[in-house]
């Protein structure tokens, strides 16, 4: 199946970096940009610490880069668009070829 990969986003990994009093603060790295089919699933709302969290799942499909490469996105990192955050809940090839990447992504914004 071919897609059509019409949004650009950022793909972002987190790092730890140390705060000067023996513990760290977490930042994001960009790796690069991707190119991607971005579908939105279901959503829920549940509660946060301040306000409501609107939780909404996707299917975010990208170009498929190799095992081990800085390309290929990883659970626990994260697609960026503009002010959006799409966190990376897992990854797996679309076909045998190998020729795509599925995403299960998350979005969160406060209600």
């Amino acid at each position: 199946m071919a897609y059509r990969l019409n949004r650009q986003l950022v793909l972002e990994a987190p790092q730890r970096v140390p705060d000067g009093a023996g513990g760290f603060s977490e930042s994001w790295a960009a790796l690069g940009i991707v190119w991607a089919n971005v579908k939105a699933r279901s959503g829920r709302e549940k509660a946060g610490v301040a306000a409501p969290l609107s939780l909404v799942a996707y299917k975010i499909v990208v170009r498929a880069a190799p095992v081990g490469s800085d390309a290929r996105p990883q659970p626990e990192q994260r697609f960026r668009e503009g002010e959006r955050y799409y966190r990376i809940l897992s990854v797996t090839e679309d076909d045998v070829d190998g020729r795509y990447l599925i995403c299960t992504s998350q979005e969160e914004t406060v209600a």
